[in-house]
């Protein structure tokens, strides 16, 4: 796996890799992360594809899905104490 392009955001890290003809798409926020995997096949463009595939709408919604993965982890943290 190797690393392609990052992409600069203020609420989280974005990374693009490629492995097996595949774009692997990498968001973190402190030790939560989410990945989405996309056959490079499937992208015009390449990499720069990538970048217009992940329009603000997009990442929005990962951000937002990082608050709901935070609180899941915190409840069940506060069931196992």
């Amino acid at each position: 796996m190797r690393i392609v392009a990052e992409l600069p955001h203020p609420d989280c890290k974005i990374s693009i890799f490629s492995m097996n003809q595949k774009f692997i798409i990498k968001f973190e926020q402190g030790s939560l992360e989410q990945s989405y995997k996309i056959s490079e096949a499937d992208i015009i463009g390449g990499v720069n594809g990538v970048f217009e595939l992940l329009d603000q709408q997009f990442i929005q919604e990962v951000v937002q899905q990082f608050s709901t993965m935070r609180n899941s982890f915190k409840e069940a943290y506060s069931r196992y104490e």
